[in-house]
């Protein structure tokens, strides 16, 4: 798109449109909290609980986990975004607390729509088939009943858990948990969402899954989506983002093109 402006001496002089940036995640300032009990020999736990009132004594003391420490970010629409770090770094924290599921104990987070968190908005029910599992978790992320009948196949073919029998049609107690993985990232991701959080679920399959994962985040990225990707397997991050944010002991260490983030992680991993 251009646009046409007119001069002061008549002459018509042709500018490109600058596309503007739609936030939809706004971190601010983050900060995430756990609270959990000291010691060892769940004395946090039903158990630690009965035996203190049998005893009559006082609950142990609470220790404090600072699992994100003052993270600030903004997320743009039509953005691939991939969160590395060692493990306990604080990635998968952030994710829930972007989702929502975590709140934040200073600071904020600010998205538009409801973020989808791979794993949670398609639970699945080991007691019900592959298929009606599919058909549910697209009926529970609002996709109208003739758009799920349509795409019900589709999304069992890719998830390709019928590749050694018709597992579409037992029940999902009978998966091995890569199975049940892939279905997971192919039911929520057969729905275009503002936000996409995913949590390691390209690590999962075969090659061809993960092919195919990757080029349907670069769909839902081009739709006008965002999409949070976690993962351990750099190759993942570097095939599918363009963006990278590295996070360390709960602190945001970089933030910026994907191939410039993981070099520095890399040394990083190296010298430790």
């Amino acid at each position: 798109m251009a646009e046409q402006f007119e001069s002061s001496n008549d002459v018509t002089v042709t500018l490109p449109r600058i596309q503007e940036r739609v936030p939809t995640v706004v971190v601010d300032d983050a900060h995430v909290i756990y609270r959990v009990h000291k010691g060892g020999g769940g004395g946090g736990g039903p158990v630690g609980a009965l035996k203190r009132m049998v005893s009559r004594t006082s609950a142990p003391n609470i220790r404090e986990v600072h699992a994100v420490k003052g993270v600030s970010f903004t997320a743009y629409r039509g953005e691939a975004i991939g969160l590395i770090g060692s493990n306990g770094s604080g990635k998968s924290t952030m994710l829930r607390a972007i989702a929502g599921l975590l709140p934040v104990n200073r600071g904020a987070v600010y998205t538009q729509g409801q973020p989808s968190l791979l794993g949670v908005n398609a639970a699945l029910l080991n007691d019900l088939s592959g298929e009606r599992n599919v058909v549910l978790g697209c009926l529970a992320m609002g996709m109208p009943p003739e758009e799920v009948q349509r795409q019900t196949p589709e999304i069992i073919e890719f998830s390709g858990i019928n590749q050694r029998g018709d597992f579409a049609s037992l029940p999902m107690r009978t998966y091995s948990s890569g199975m049940a993985a892939r279905l997971r990232f192919s039911i929520a991701a057969a729905k275009k969402h503002d936000v996409l959080l995913i949590d390691e679920a390209l690590a999962t399959g075969d090659k061809g899954f993960r092919k195919r994962s990757e080029q349907r985040v670069r769909e839902l990225r081009e739709s006008a989506g965002t999409v949070f990707l976690v993962s351990h397997q750099l190759s993942s991050i570097r095939d599918t983002c363009e963006r990278t944010i590295w996070l360390e002991s709960g602190v945001l260490r970089m933030d910026g093109p994907t191939d410039e983030v993981l070099r520095a992680y890399e040394a990083f991993a190296n010298g430790k």
